[in-house]
């Protein structure tokens, strides 16, 4: 029997609705069997803690006397340098900004030990953080420099904006050459001696919802430790990959964009993470509650890590070149074995998400809804599906002729105000 948002909203209010985590809902199946279980069970909820480094946050930090226009000009927070071309006193922090001249981040290996996503776990955590500001002075905006302690209880407004989170599958990267490579997905050593991955599997938020029938605009989540919300699909979303029978992604496919009150948020769920010869992150906890409507639905969240498979590529060639083509498909119940057979060599694997924090995240949003503090809403709109026309395109590189003036020539508009 179909059920709706609003009528397991009713349940949720009456504290009358029965919420499982998914992985309790694998068991709950098996025990009951798909009919009962849809009807029985009202939510379902998930969850993942990784690094997502298209992450980043928005302040508005409030204006000094004399007034000063930081926008167009240049700041930082703790020497991380924020993007400044917004109005005067707002700035936008990207997870991944370094600081300009720390020499700890020089190539090769380079340790990355403070960035972005740093900054926004400190903030989080109540500390000062060094502001400082150099613009060019205008009549009604007259201060040229600023430096100051600043914190997040001072700011106005403070708001954790991610344009792509919670990737929905991902590559296991291995390293078929003969040196040690350093990537996002870790260190990798030479000659197929290490695997790593980077999904909670079938806790994993959009497996459970692996065609976008549940989530979209609007979608209330577990944002970094508060609730925030879904504003729309992520930066790359890609939903025409392959898939398995059941609908799940062999290779990398859905992501999400989404928002919330950095002020409402913990640093145990926003960590800064540091990439040896990469760069730096922000490790980011989520959780997105899966309404059961229907057996359709409960089937995709009963998927198991057997269920679901992961694409093995080489970031010593295949990656960095975009050679399509991989190594094989491995199940995330191997991988979280501890070990994988590749060309038929078996490898340890390690994970860069934390299952058990995934499984924390999934217990402590299944409890604010249990007790009515945390209400499902109906999206907007939902995700691009398969049918929408939304692909993930490569850039398509033209070569510039220096001769092609006219392409480089800007308009320039005067507001005259009389």
């Amino acid at each position: 029997m179909a059920k709706t948002i609003q009528e397991i909203n009713d349940k949720i209010k009456r504290g009358k609705a029965v919420v499982v985590t998914a992985e309790e809902i694998i068991d709950v199946v098996k025990k009951k069997g798909r009919s009962k279980a849809a009807h029985d069970v009202d939510v379902v909820t998930t969850g993942t803690f990784a690094p997502m480094c298209s992450s980043g946050a928005y302040f508005n930090i409030g204006h000094s006397k004399p007034r000063m226009k930081i926008g167009g000009g240049k700041a930082s927070l703790n020497d991380v340098p924020v993007y400044t071309g917004l109005a005067a006193v707002d700035v936008f922090l990207g997870a991944t900004a370094i600081p300009d001249d720390d020499p700890r981040n020089k190539i090769p290996p380079g340790r990355f030990p403070y960035g972005g996503g740093h900054v926004i776990e400190d903030l989080v955590a109540g500390k000062d953080v060094k502001l400082t500001a150099q613009a060019y002075g205008t009549d009604c905006y007259p201060r040229r420099k600023l430096e100051t302690w600043i914190k997040l209880a001072d700011m106005n407004q403070a708001v954790l904006f991610n344009i792509r989170n919670c990737y929905q599958n991902y590559n296991v990267a291995v390293n078929r050459s003969d040196r040690v490579i350093y990537t996002y997905m870790g260190v990798l050593q030479p000659n197929l001696r290490n695997a790593t991955y980077c999904s909670a599997g079938q806790l994993s938020p959009l497996f459970n919802d692996p065609l976008y029938r549940t989530i979209g605009m609007g979608t209330r989540i577990f944002l970094g430790g508060g609730i925030g919300y879904v504003v729309d699909s992520g930066t790359q979303h890609n939903p025409t990959v392959p898939r398995t029978e059941k609908g799940a992604p062999r290779v990398g496919a859905g992501t999400l964009s989404v928002k919330g009150d950095l002020k409402q948020m913990n640093p145990r769920w926003l960590r800064g993470a540091s990439f040896t010869g990469y760069g730096a992150s922000l490790a980011v906890g989520l959780g997105i509650p899966i309404p059961i409507l229907n057996e359709e639905i409960l089937d995709y969240t009963s998927a198991t890590d057997a269920d679901l498979v992961a694409t093995v590529v080489d970031y010593s060639d295949a990656y960095p070149n975009c050679i399509a083509g991989n190594l094989g498909e491995v199940t995330y119940a191997q991988l979280k074995s501890g070990a994988i057979e590749v060309s038929g060599k078996k490898i340890p694997t390690a994970a860069l998400s934390s299952y058990a924090r995934a499984r924390e995240i999934a217990a402590i949003l299944k409890g604010w809804i249990e007790k009515g503090s945390f209400l499902l809403t109906e999206p907007v709109f939902l995700l691009p599906s398969a049918d929408s026309g939304v692909t993930f395109k490569p850039l398509n590189e033209r070569p510039i002729n220096n001769n092609e003036t006219s392409r480089l020539a800007t308009s320039q508009t005067v507001l005259k105000v009389a």
